[in-house]
């Protein structure tokens, strides 16, 4: 099986390469859809493939599916821990090829926020439209820094009938890489769900753990040093939206403690004079 690795050249090919695309998604396309014009390609040295024109180093080589696999790692990761060691197949390098002055691009991981944090914001924001696309009812979406992206998302969405929140988490549990995702809290549309002090309150009072909480079992990130064997384990899902009588809730839901408008005018009229 021939391979290139391929490093450097334009930065949105390199973003292109983390994001969590459909498998019928070429990265390369998707990079031409970034940049709004095609990626140059040229063919490999050694290898039958056609590899960026504008890459820093390019690695060819071949894997031999029925060669014994080796043992590799630990190695420092974006989860701000040492990933475990594991077997993976032997790449046998034929040919390197750079530019005059490559830059070998690289970024420093390990316990969040590091440099990776901002490619993750991005696939945050540029996704969250197309997520949209298939489910108009999401309002936004926060995966946070420290809850490294695939351990926990907030969604908040506009709810419309029973159980809609539930409806939400099994639907992106099955949505690519989103599939990943071990924690997975629902609010309402009305709920910032880029404030995390706001999403905390929310969820901690909107919540019956017993009726709230799901579990369910699935794929998880092979990073997922917790779960019970590699790629495989358990995920939660939060409904913390309000309750609806047609949902079995027979209690009153109480109102938010706000400051209405004409208060808040005030107050902000009032500070120079208060001193403070």
């Amino acid at each position: 099986m021939e391979l290139a690795v391929c490093l450097g050249g334009d930065p949105a090919l390199i973003y292109a390469a983390t994001a969590p695309l459909p498998d019928q998604i070429d990265e390369i396309l998707f990079t031409g859809f970034l940049r709004k014009k095609g990626l140059e390609l040229v063919k490999g040295v050694t290898v039958d493939i056609e590899v960026p024109a504008n890459s820093d180093i390019v690695i060819e080589g071949y894997v031999d599916p029925s060669e014994p696999l080796r043992r590799e790692g630990p190695f420092g990761d974006h989860t701000g821990f040492y990933s475990l060691a594991d077997d993976y197949p032997v790449f046998h390098v034929t040919c390197v090829t750079h530019k005059h002055n490559p830059i070998y691009p690289t970024t420093i991981v390990g316990r969040p926020p590091m440099e990776d944090a901002y490619i993750g914001k991005a696939t945050e924001r540029i996704f969250l439209p197309l997520l949209r696309l298939t489910f108009p009812e999401i309002v936004d979406m926060n995966l946070p820094v420290h809850g490294v992206f695939h351990n926990l998302a907030i969604v908040s969405i506009k709810k419309e009938y029973p159980a809609h929140a539930r409806k939400i988490m099994h639907a992106l549990w099955g949505m690519g890489q989103m599939m990943f995702t071990k924690i997975l809290i629902i609010v309402d549309d009305d709920v910032n769900a880029q404030d995390l002090s706001e999403v905390t309150w929310v969820a901690g009072n909107h919540i019956d753990p017993k009726r709230d909480v799901i579990f369910v079992e699935g794929p998880v990130d092979v990073l997922d040093h917790a779960a019970p064997v590699m790629g495989f384990g358990s995920k939660m899902g939060i409904d913390a939206t309000r309750k609806w009588r047609s949902e079995g809730f027979e209690r009153e839901w109480p109102d938010a403690i706000l400051m209405d408008d004409k208060t808040k005018k005030y107050i902000d009229s009032i500070w120079e004079k208060l001193g403070i």
